[in-house]
């Protein structure tokens, strides 16, 4: 089941994306389906009617996960670490499919990395791996945008990773899926610059919510980025990057500069 978050013009509202013969619609359910039983509620609208926004804002949390492809690492200049590298990220990072990333003013070098997020059901502390797929609501698109620069002059990745707007996740929640083994495609200006597969992921997603599970309590709407393969590069301003994962669909958005 594909849950989007929506607007028409008013308040945002929740829906499910149905096909309808050739064309794609969204049906209104009422209150947000990570707290609240699903329900349908309201009309059927085409989706090329709506603006879809960010699928979920974490109430509490998003986290993100380092080096966790082996070629990304490499291409880094480094190995991979022996355990999950987190980092946390505010909320306010979390922006929306085709919403513009706004590029940090104070950074002259801006990335895309394209990932796959899981997007947390249930409350959870200390999660076995064999349990913690139990505990997922979905999974959506991502792209942890990275000031580089500031990631390398600061020591630690707050500012570089966690500035506002750099996190854009959608265009939907995918509620039905296995992570396993999916192609993961990131384009910039329709260019293929990332063609990696989850099923290269040093840690998988299993792991990675029983690991963060074991430092901080995961909370229904948490977020948690599985980290990024090969192919990361700067995106400039005027440009176009979509994030694509087999199953769940694209995520697509043009970057500007903050002015």
């Amino acid at each position: 089941m594909r849950i989007a978050r929506f607007t028409l013009g008013e308040d945002p509202a929740y829906g499910v994306v149905e096909r309808d013969g050739d064309d794609l619609v969204v049906a209104q359910i009422g209150g947000d389906p990570i707290y609240q039983q699903l329900a349908f509620a309201g009309p059927r609208h085409p989706l090329e009617e709506v603006r879809l926004l960010s699928p979920v804002i974490p109430r509490s949390k998003v986290i993100g996960i380092g080096k966790n492809y082996a070629d990304h690492a490499a291409e880094m200049g480094g190995e991979a670490p022996a355990e999950p590298l987190m980092f946390l990220v505010p909320n306010t990072a979390v922006s929306g499919p085709g919403d513009p990333v706004p590029m940090l003013a104070a950074s002259s070098d801006i990335h895309y990395e394209g990932e796959l997020a899981v997007v947390i059901g249930k409350m959870v502390r200390n999660v076995p791996p064999e349990l913690a797929l139990a505990t997922v609501f979905g999974y959506t698109c991502a792209n942890d945008v990275t000031a580089r620069d500031l990631q390398r002059s600061d020591g630690q990745w707050s500012r570089a990773k966690g500035f506002d707007g750099s996190k854009p996740l959608g265009p939907w929640i995918e509620t039905e899926l296995d992570p396993s083994d999916l192609r993961l495609t990131t384009r910039l200006d329709g260019e293929v610059v990332q063609d990696g597969r989850t099923s290269d992921m040093i840690h998988d997603v299993a792991r990675l919510i029983s690991y963060a599970s074991q430092a901080f309590t995961l909370l229904p709407g948490d977020v948690i980025l599985t980290g990024t393969p090969a192919g990361v590069g700067q995106v400039q301003e005027g440009q176009r990057v979509e994030v694509e994962v087999e199953g769940i669909g694209t995520l697509s958005n043009p970057f500007v500069r903050s002015r």
